[in-house]
């Protein structure tokens, strides 16, 4: 069994430093699952009775239709909620600044850089706003914040900005504290 100061001890340095800036990103969603669910107990309902119309008359090809209809769209959801699993865990501190992106499937892809040698670059539409953010440094460039729409991606370019120089003016000392 391990106490706290064994687990402190096996941290790496960056990770016991006072956090400057964190950010965890993930896609929107704005369908829940009770709202999945009710969309698709709508269609389903929705599906079967015009279905059974449609059989009523004799057209009893299309009743299979309407099933296989109500299949496919329950499976473009379901792959829909997969994808949003993804995120993307971006943290700064004096001394780095951390991307963790893990894909839908799991995979992680980590990046780590040193805040003084990272220059923060953005690709912007006249009439769109901001469409990428990249991390630069020392010839890697990296896009961050996918998931996010232009005027988030404003509002976060800002934050990180803000903690990049933080950083850049490395730790304070406050005696009081």
């Amino acid at each position: 069994m391990s106490t706290g100061n064994e687990i402190e001890r096996g941290r790496s340095e960056s990770e016991t430093e006072p956090q400057i800036f964190s950010a965890l990103l993930t896609p929107h969603r704005s369908l829940n699952r009770t709202g999945f669910l009710a969309v698709m107990l709508f269609l389903s309902v929705v599906s079967f009775a015009t279905g059974l119309a449609f059989l009523m008359m004799g057209a009893w090809p299309v009743f299979g239709f309407f099933g296989l209809d109500v299949l496919v769209i329950w499976w473009a959801f379901k792959a829909n909620f997969r994808t949003a699993r993804a995120r993307e865990e971006i943290s700064v501190t004096t001394s780095e600044l951390r991307v963790r992106r893990v894909s839908h499937r799991g995979q992680v892809a980590e990046w780590t850089f040193h805040p003084l040698w990272v220059r923060l670059d953005m690709e912007v539409d006249e009439d769109f706003g901001i469409e990428h953010l990249y991390l630069i440094s020392r010839g890697h460039q990296i896009q961050i914040a996918r998931f996010l729409g232009p005027d988030e991606k404003a509002s976060f370019y800002k934050g990180l900005v803000e903690a990049l120089n933080a950083a850049k003016r490395g730790p304070t000392y406050n005696p009081v504290s």
